[in-house]
């Protein structure tokens, strides 16, 4: 299993940006057929939220891929 931290540059990033900022998608539209799929689950449980708001602390994962999300350094 492959963990990427992600930092925020702000208080949250909508799930489908998170995933292709990430490179988990390879665009927006692929990322909102991943989530309406039931491929990506938030914390443990499957996300179909596209635009769901991911703040600091949560984790995302998909596939094998886990991606733990940070708050920006001040």
């Amino acid at each position: 299993m492959t963990e990427t931290p992600f930092t925020l540059r702000g208080e949250h990033i909508a799930l489908d940006a998170l995933l292709k900022a990430t490179g988990l998608a390879e665009s927006g539209g692929r990322a909102k057929a991943m989530i309406a799929a039931g491929l990506v689950r938030v914390d443990g449980e499957v996300e179909t939220r596209k635009t769901c708001k991911i703040r600091a602390g949560r984790r995302v994962h998909c596939g094998v891929n886990t991606i733990a999300i940070h708050a920006p350094s001040d």
